[in-house]
């Protein structure tokens, strides 16, 4: 069973995007900002990050240029999570080393089509 890290600072998101990747055969561990992520990521590197944009302590773009440091921080399917289609905001995520974006508000249809289109379904 494939791995997500969801990082995001509002419980609410964190809880729908966990029933969503459960529900598409995922095993979910949840951070709350991207101090939390590095934390879970040094235990057990998972297969695939949704990380927002906006976060307190260590933002979702400072956590993904972090993870890339890292030994095996290039395994992970990173996708930034972001309120506004921001052409700046995504071209500095995927600069930083994220593989792909997508936009609040989501549902299962758009997260499954993105894991599709990425090759993790």
């Amino acid at each position: 069973m494939k791995q997500c890290l969801v990082i995001d600072d509002s419980s609410v998101v964190r809880k729908v995007a966990r029933r969503i990747f459960e529900e598409l055969d995922f095993t979910v561990a949840e951070a709350e900002d991207g101090g939390q992520a590095l934390d879970v990521c040094q235990r057990t590197m998972p297969d695939m990050i949704l990380v927002d944009w906006n976060m307190p302590g260590v933002s979702g773009v400072e956590f993904v240029a972090a993870l890339r440091a890292r030994d095996g921080g290039d395994k992970p399917t990173v996708v930034f999570c972001a309120s506004e289609n921001d052409v700046a905001q995504i071209t500095r995520a995927m600069r930083a080393g994220a593989d792909d974006y997508l936009l609040k508000p989501f549902n299962r249809e758009i997260v499954e089509a993105k894991l599709q289109e990425i090759g993790l379904l």
